[in-house]
């Protein structure tokens, strides 16, 4: 059925432009000699119609669309009337017909052009305007006035349906106020949004959304633009990704994305060394603990796409293990994978899978690390995060493991928490490691890389905030001063990659110490609550109320990368600092590590905490939560 439509709209346009050829023929002879025969021998206005659709063939000028008639397709359309101009005189001289005048062909050729070109972009035009007035469209107003925005108007004019309606556009800079795109104006630049929409106001033209067409647009521009767009009641929303835009509208209607909160973090993209990171894990079998988180799965593909001899997933969560893999399974279906259900506090088990499958590089993810929950389970959380770290890395280290790279966190540094003092002594006993395979020029690395919170992470305020939004609010926050660095996920592991290549190539160094991403600027919590709410196209402290519900056991306000005792070190490498080593011996680290194990399986907590508190002296713990938790003059440099 569907061929056979097809080939009725062939034929239909094999009649139409039949017709038309054989139409532009008296209309030639006038022009060439308006005293002459106009009609001329019949015959000729068949010939003309046949000669137009013979030359027309190699430019499929009946097989071309004219609803969405492009200027490819016109081109197209004047090749194919020049070629049947030429034809038709051929045949007219050797039939021994006379020609009006010796510019008839040229004449004759400019009448196909316009016929034939009009013919079509009259037909678009008229299935536009039906298609405008045929159902209600929404308003909107693009931002930006280059290639995503040209995309986005030819998508928008080739879709039957189209729900939106440009009312015109903002471009970047200045220069293009005034000019047209598709027929559309430039209002004016980004920077004069508060006073095109105001004039749109006046006019009663306000568009309902603000539709941003440029990919690179975000960070503190379009919070700016979000601000603006908030005053007047207007949403903000982006295009959707190129790949999806069809100007012939066979994929779709078009539809719009929500604009990503971490389209607000204002960070410039870090170049990274993946012809580094290719050949550190090309050929390698490389194992990542807590592969269904957050972290370890983006771990998992990054590791994946960089061709590892073997990829080991292992995790304690069976479902979370089994997405990621699942995952794997589709999207690098080539590399060959192994899922291990494995506690990292269960030595034995480390130890076979370690003698088992003998990786050479080590990504250690798993951990606690939702605060609160560590503070109401401290046992727990020392048991995973500093005795596991411990089981991890020398269960690697005497399976010849190359380099074991800690996942750590800002909370290690000035602990309020038991979360980030148990971080802190798995940094300690890395650290101890890692000096002594320096030292020695041989065994296994201790790579350790701190950074702060990851969005949209498993526990992080991003999905609960989402969550409180989606059931009308109010979005509770602890305290209106706290603050914290964020960076997204993919960004995080790119880095961790990164920090591993430069940690490995430092093998005639003495001491190595702890890497740290360069977060950029804290961000304040209830900012980024406010501008979710923004996002969602509601106004924050009217449509959704915020609520302060006071800091929890272990939080503080404000979180640090490095501590007094540590001067931000250069690393030569963009987003990548270092933090000098404030190391202890790792045998007596192991050793106090082994007592805080056994006073935690013995259920004697407040011994485990007093040990903990000896060999992480800053730990300052935030038992309650009420105070917030700080401490004056401390060095909180990120660059």
């Amino acid at each position: 059925m569907a061929k056979r439509r097809a080939w009725a709209r062939i034929g239909l346009n094999v009649g139409l432009d039949g017709v038309i050829a054989a139409l532009a023929v008296p209309l030639a002879r006038l022009l060439a000699d308006p005293a002459g025969d106009i009609a001329g021998p019949l015959w000729a206005w068949a010939w003309s119609a046949l000669a137009v659709l013979l030359a027309g063939a190699p430019f499929r000028m009946s097989v071309q669309y004219w609803r969405f008639t492009t200027t490819s397709d016109l081109i197209g359309v004047a090749a194919g009337s020049a070629a049947g101009a030429a034809l038709f005189s051929l045949g007219l001289h050797l039939a021994n017909s006379p020609v009006p005048s010796p510019a008839f062909p040229a004449i004759l050729a400019l009448c196909l052009v316009v016929l034939l070109g009009l013919s079509r972009m009259a037909y678009r035009v008229m299935k536009e305007g039906a298609g405008e007035h045929g159902q209600e469209t929404a308003p909107v107003l693009l931002v930006g006035a280059g290639e995503g925005a040209d995309l986005f108007l030819r998508a928008l004019a080739g879709d039957r349906q189209a729900p939106y309606r440009v009312v015109g556009l903002l471009s970047l800079g200045q220069a293009q106020t005034g000019r047209r795109m598709h027929g559309c104006p430039i209002l004016g630049a980004v920077d004069d949004a508060a006073e095109v929409l105001a004039r749109l106001r006046a006019e009663a033209a306000l568009p309902g959304t603000l539709v941003v067409t440029e990919a690179d647009f975000s960070g503190q521009n379009l919070a700016r633009l979000i601000a603006v767009a908030e005053r007047e009641g207007v949403r903000v929303a982006r295009a959707p990704r190129p790949t999806t835009l069809d100007p012939t509208g066979r994929r779709g209607a078009v539809e719009l994305r929500p604009v990503a909160i971490e389209d607000l973090l204002n960070r410039p993209q870090v170049p990274l060394d993946r012809a580094g990171m290719a050949r550190l894990i090309q050929g390698r079998r490389v194992l990542v603990t807590g592969a269904g988180g957050t972290i370890g799965s983006e771990l998992a593909r990054q590791v994946a796409a960089l061709g590892p001899e073997k990829l080991l997933l292992l995790d304690n969560g069976e479902y979370a293990l089994w997405q990621i893999d699942l995952e794997l399974a589709e999207s690098h279906a080539s590399v060959p994978r192994q899922p291990v259900i494995a506690d990292i506090r269960d030595e034995a088990r480390l130890r076979e899978v370690m003698e088992t499958f003998r990786p050479d590089l080590v990504f250690h993810a798993a951990a606690l690390k939702h605060v609160p929950m560590v503070e109401a389970n401290p046992g727990e959380g020392l048991l995973t995060n500093a005795a596991g770290t411990r089981i991890v890395a020398d269960a690697a280290r005497a399976a010849g493991a190359a380099a074991m790279v800690l996942i750590s966190t800002d909370k290690a540094v000035n602990p309020s928490s038991v979360m980030g003092a148990s971080k802190r002594l798995a940094e300690l006993y890395c650290q101890g490691l890692d000096r002594l395979a320096l030292r020695a020029g041989h065994g296994m690395r201790g790579i350790t890389v701190r950074f702060g919170n990851v969005l949209g992470s498993t526990g992080s305020v991003v999905p609960t905030f989402q969550r409180q939004l989606a059931r009308g609010g109010p979005i509770t926050v602890t305290h209106p001063d706290m603050e914290r660095y964020f960076m997204t996920v993919r960004e995080a592991v790119g880095l961790v990659l990164q920090a591993m290549v430069v940690g490995l190539g430092q093998q005639d160094t003495p001491e190595s110490g702890i890497f740290v991403l360069d977060m950029g600027e804290p961000v304040k919590i209830v900012d980024l609550a406010r501008q979710m709410v923004r996002l969602a196209g509601l106004r924050p402290d009217e449509d959704i109320s915020i609520a302060f519900t006071g800091l929890r056991p272990g939080e503080k306000l404000y979180e640090e990368l490095f501590h007094e005792g540590e001067k931000p070190v250069p690393t030569g490498t963009p987003g990548l600092l270092m933090a000098p080593p404030r190391i202890a011996d790792p045998s007596l680290v192991a050793h106090a590590i082994d007592e805080i194990a056994t006073a935690c399986r013995s259920g004697r907590v407040a011994a485990a905490l007093t040990m903990l508190g000896r060999l992480v002296p800053e730990f300052a713990h935030n038992e309650d939560g009420g105070t917030p938790a700080i401490r004056p003059g401390v060095h909180q440099e990120t660059r």
